[in-house]
């Protein structure tokens, strides 16, 4: 049951945050976990371990994110040899239009659904998430 659960929801959600954002629920991703990291940056390889893509996999996901405007790669100050992912202006203010709606659709299919609110939630999301990440 939780395999279908999860499936049926992130598909409802996806399709309902895709046709908000106008972009891939994984591109949305990125400027999520920039907004969100002190300073709007991460490394390619901190980046890539928080969406769970490879690193080429990753590579190629920045690389639309780039094209559409929304962030920009910059070499990292502190290593040449690496490179960071900066959030610019125009992914900001995507990422400020369409995370209310999204929050609405997490409420609606996911909260709701469940008889509590987000924050409820969380815990025990991280929980499962970082017992799996030890494995």
């Amino acid at each position: 049951m939780f395999l279908e659960a999860h499936a049926a929801v992130a598909d409802v959600v996806r399709r309902e945050l895709e046709a908000a954002a106008g972009i891939s629920a994984t591109e949305f991703e990125v400027l999520l976990r920039l907004a969100r990291t002190p300073g709007n940056h991460l490394r390619m390889t901190e980046l890539a371990e928080q969406v769970g893509l490879t690193t080429s996999g990753t590579t190629r996901l920045v690389d639309r994110v780039e094209a559409l405007g929304l962030a920009a790669r910059e070499s990292c100050p502190t290593d040449r040899r690496s490179f960071e992912v900066a959030l610019k202006p125009k992914g900001q203010r995507l990422l400020d239009k369409v995370l209310p709606k999204h929050l609405e659709s997490l409420e609606r299919h996911v909260a709701g659904p469940l008889g509590g609110d987000l924050a409820a939630l969380e815990a025990p999301m991280r929980a499962l998430r970082d017992a799996a990440r030890r494995r």
